[in-house]
């Protein structure tokens, strides 16, 4: 269900029928969660990032950069400085918006797992759709490691089974054999046809992501790889904002600190966590 400024909307009318944003908005309205949008111009950015992530999925899986664990991944130089623990740097001298860019340009010069893969996509999608000056004023000090994020994407996991086309997913395999432990699970695009795009497992349906995860558990097990009930976002309202604001704005923020786990394609909420974790311990 969808709310404009607290009234019921009907607004699948002002997109093409078929077009993905028309897609998203019959979704919204078939579930029971309720979409609350201040205005039109929120619900048009949100449908326009969720959109993007999916081109940006697409585009990923149709370039070359490869699936590698952390100690094997690299980067463009060019671009990017390439970390001890496999994270990608970016470059004092290098433009924010160039060095994702060339993520999709030069992907043979490339390769992450898929915890990185997704946040990849994300910030690629989030710059197609605001003004490329804006986006190199928020995400200056961009470092490339797992789920590690600018505070501006204002990632957020949200319990639900409602999947929405441009949500990530989490394919769980519990029982993964210790020796390939980067089979421990699948970060997904919701791509919206009822397929789905993981970095490393390309495009299929979540019945080909369980028969590829089920294929790499310990001998002996019998618990199956399963869909976790629960979806990553970014906060689309606090990037819409964003996407309004005039050249030349800067502001202060405190980033994350990183954890540098070395556990290849986890889950968001493990990374969370984490870094949970590690907050508790300094306060």
């Amino acid at each position: 269900m969808i709310q404009l400024s607290g009234m019921h909307s009907q607004q699948s009318g002002m997109w093409p029928s078929g077009s993905m944003e028309s897609v998203i908005i019959q979704q919204m309205q078939e579930t029971p969660v309720v979409y609350s949008y201040q205005s039109i111009d929120e619900l048009s950015f949100e449908l326009k990032l969720r959109k993007n992530i999916i081109v940006s999925a697409r585009a990923m899986n149709q370039g070359y950069a490869e699936f590698e664990i952390f100690a094997n991944s690299y980067c463009n130089p060019q671009y990017w400085h390439l970390t001890n623990t496999g994270g990608f740097q970016l470059r004092h001298d290098v433009i924010p918006s160039d060095a994702i860019q060339d993520i999709y340009k030069n992907s043979s010069l490339y390769a992450f797992e898929c915890a990185t893969a997704t946040v990849i996509i994300y910030y690629h999608a989030v710059l197609n759709s605001m003004d490329e000056h804006v986006f190199n004023q928020l995400f200056q000090n961009l470092y490339l490691y797992s789920w590690h994020v600018d505070p501006d994407l204002g990632i957020q996991s949200i319990h639900t089974d409602h999947f929405l086309p441009g949500d990530i997913v989490y394919f769980n395999n519990p029982d993964f054999d210790p020796e390939t432990s980067w089979w421990r699970g699948e970060n997904a695009v919701v791509l919206g046809d009822g397929t789905y795009f993981g970095h490393g497992l390309g495009m299929g349906t979540a019945e080909q992501m369980f028969q590829a995860l089920n294929k790499e558990r310990k001998p002996g097990s019998s618990q199956l790889a399963y869909l976790m009930n629960s979806v990553i976002r970014p906060s689309f309202k606090h990037l819409a904002k964003f996407s309004m604001l005039p050249r030349g704005y800067t502001a202060y923020k405190i980033q994350h600190v990183v954890i540098h786990h070395n556990e290849n394609s986890i889950s968001y909420d493990r990374y969370l966590f984490y870094l949970n974790k590690v907050y508790n311990q300094m306060t």
